[in-house]
């Protein structure tokens, strides 16, 4: 057994590109040495990454292949041989199996007797195989953007190729990247360790040996470095802590490969700015995590991530140096809220002209009044249900949600849009659930995110993504493949989630109806949401594809309901009556297409025609059926679907004894009208003949 470890060494790459390629290469690289049967009982995989390196250390891995024998079968005996000499079809066989024509054997099968050969297939050395097919699974790494840089050479990549280490135990393999030849070597830390190279003496010593040339390649471990960096600065300060922030953790933990961390301070006058504005200017714009005081609010101190050790004083000259570009970043920022201000966003609505929504549908201040006309229509189905909310509200959000995109500070910050337009209708005296409607506009962002708090808000939401997804839909610019290009996959997520979370009274038909979707457009749009709303029961509820398939093709149209009902059907899947009757759906269901096809009469069920067994069964299917009916209207799925699971004796007697397509016509169209009349009066809450039985 050996141990094998691959290293390619880059330029810098993009932070938000590492995670996925290191998981891929790890991947690519295990499928490949459990493909080629070269991994060992106790085989272990690790990956890992910095800007600089991907690489992938594995343990356990086979010297060679094992050989092996694998037996062919040629042609006919008859043919392969006349009168008990080799024909030309023996000698091309034997040649094509690399035996001797003497080595050919008889083969007998229920087709008869054809030519057979055993061959004997030597292993492959493991530093073989590596050489020759690993170039290709490094090769086909999927990256955002790649890019040449090798002039006249075919080669792309993420960033250009500058080192390549492969090694088995302390042994260079030969393989070649990149016109690169790999070596034992790595590159330590740019500026810490220098240009010097760090040979691996064995592939396992990895990790420890770069730890010496300042470069931590273990992910995890710089995570944790980093987070205990951050709070032991955050403890000088008395009772403060930084601000979680998860997603910029792993962009510094993927910016970085020696990380340490400074605190630094900013003049507590800007505190006077929305935290929201801060916060934003720090993460985004300078990569530093926010500090708070005991009392959660903002603190004017800062936390930046290096990526370099230094002495207290290069450590005094980065935080001087991180201060002052914070500080003229917050200059800007309070420029900019103090200019926006002399302008109302009442005064604002009317720019939106100059500024385009999409060339072929038009502005922003066309894309607001068709959102009025929305937010209106469906207000008007919630308050018919009773809902109580402040319409007025709702309407003065919808006509001020897009007026912050003409405003400097938006203009600056653009992923501020919306939260600056609540912070500006606040400021300026327009109401609080005005203010609170548009703030929380874009959200939720993905489908882990909070729905808006209000009603207002989520009605505003709705709003504003079904009429983005109708008007795109209606100028063919719909969702292709792996093409998105205006978000409106997530935009119907956020349709979804919002009335999954919210319990609004609202259907997806019914918010598809006031965005005026009709025709062919309102048919994909249907169908656009119904796909949503199979990917949120599946793919983030968790329940089974089967179950999903089946509640769906009962009801696509009620969210709320839908997640009831599956929930309620998984809790039952699993049972053997459910089962038995899950299966016996799917037979009614091909009984039905059968006679279909063969244009069968289905005629009403009529007692005097009906065996002792089927009218069993009508008569329990008649008494069930209101109680069933009833739990429905309920929404009492649990009992409901117990109820039905009770039919298991009489639906198994039914097709234990009785012939369904029956000679007798009048008989056979009983029959189909019984079990057609089951099929669709028990079919309301999932169809059943949908799920997956063992």
């Amino acid at each position: 057994m050996a141990d094998f470890l691959l290293e390619i060494g880059l330029e810098e790459v993009p932070a938000r590109m590492i995670a996925g390629a290191e998981a891929e290469l790890g991947k690519r690289v295990n499928d490949l040495l459990t493909r080629e049967r070269l991994l060992g009982p106790a085989a272990k995989v690790t990956s890992y990454s910095t800007p600089r390196r991907l690489a992938v250390l594995v343990e356990d891995v086979l010297a060679s292949q094992a050989d092996t024998e694998e037996k062919l079968t040629g042609p006919p005996w008859k043919v392969a041989f006349k009168d008990g000499a080799p024909t030309a079809a023996a000698e091309a066989f034997a040649k094509k199996a690399g035996v001797a024509v003497a080595a050919l054997e008889k083969v007998e099968s229920i087709k008869g007797e054809y030519v057979g050969a055993t061959v004997k297939r030597l292993g492959r050395a493991a530093a073989e195989l590596l050489a020759a097919e690993l170039p290709k699974e490094v090769a086909g790494i999927y990256w955002a953007k790649n890019m040449y840089w090798r002039a006249g050479k075919p080669e792309r990549f993420v960033r250009p190729v500058r080192w390549v280490m492969a090694v088995m135990d302390s042994s260079v393999v030969p393989l070649e990247l990149a016109g690169i030849a790999a070596g034992n070597a790595s590159r330590g830390h740019r500026v810490q360790h220098g240009e010097a190279p760090v040979v691996i003496d064995h592939a396992t010593h990895y990790a420890e040996a770069l730890q010496k040339a300042y470069v931590v390649a273990d992910v995890a471990k710089r995570r944790h470095s980093i987070r205990k960096a951050l709070d032991a600065e955050t403890r000088t300060v008395v009772g403060a802590r930084w601000r979680e922030d998860a997603a910029l953790i792993e962009t510094v933990v993927h910016l970085t490969e020696w990380p340490t961390v400074v605190l630094g301070d900013f003049e507590p006058v800007y505190l006077s700015l929305p935290e929201e504005v801060l916060v934003t200017v720090m993460r985004d714009h300078q990569k530093y995590f926010a500090v708070e005081g005991a009392d959660g609010k903002l603190a004017p101190h800062f936390l930046a991530v290096l990526n370099t050790q230094v002495d207290e004083e290069g450590r005094a000259i980065i935080r001087h140096g991180n201060a002052r570009v914070l500080r003229a970043r917050f200059k800007d920022a309070q420029f900019f809220w103090d200019f926006d201000q002399k302008t109302p966003l009442t005064e604002r609505v009317e720019s939106l002209k100059n500024v385009t929504f999409q060339k072929e549908l038009g502005s922003y201040y066309w894309k607001t009044q068709a959102n009025l006309a929305v937010a209106h229509g469906l207000a008007v189905t919630v308050k018919g249900a009773g809902i109580v909310f402040d319409e007025s509200a709702l309407l003065k959000a919808v006509e001020l949600a897009k007026a912050d995109l003409t405003t400097e500070l938006v203009k600056e910050f653009t992923e501020l849009q919306g939260v600056i337009g609540g912070l500006y209708a606040r400021e300026q005296g327009l109401g609080e659930r005005v203010a609170a409607a548009i703030y929380a506009q874009y959200t939720p962002a993905s489908t882990e995110d909070e729905i808006p708090p209000s009603i207002e808000g989520q009605l505003l939401g709705l709003a504003d993504r079904i009429q983005t997804i109708t008007a795109m839909f209606g100028i063919g610019s719909a969702p292709t493949g792996s093409k998105d290009p205006f978000a409106l996959r997530r935009a119907a997520n956020a349709i979804v989630k919002i009335l999954a979370d919210s319990g609004l009274p609202l259907t997806l038909s019914e918010v598809m109806q006031a965005s005026g979707a009709d025709g062919e457009n309102r048919e994909q749009v249907a169908a656009f949401l119904r796909e949503r709303l199979h990917f949120y029961l599946k793919d983030v509820l968790g329940y089974a594809y089967d179950v999903v398939n089946a509640v769906l093709a009962a009801d696509a149209n009620d969210v709320c309901d839908a997640m009831a009902r599956a929930e309620a059907l998984t809790a039952v899947r699993g049972s053997e009556d459910f089962a038995a009757i899950s299966a016996a759906f799917r037979r009614i269901k091909n009984i039905l297409r059968q006679a279909e096809e063969k244009g069968f009469t289905i005629a009403p069920a009529r007692s005097e025609t009906l065996s002792i067994e089927a009218r069993q069964l009508a008569d329990a299917a008649a008494a069930l059926a209101p109680e069933v009916a009833f739990r429905r209207q309920e929404r009492a799925y649990g009992e409901a679907l117990a109820m039905i699971a009770a039919l298991r004796p009489v639906v198994d007697a039914f097709f234990d004894k009785v012939m369904v397509l029956d000679p007798d016509p009048a008989v056979r169209g009983a029959h189909l009208g019984l079990i057609a009349s089951v099929l669709s009066g028990f079919s309301g809450i999932a169809d059943f003949s949908e799920i997956v039985t063992g």
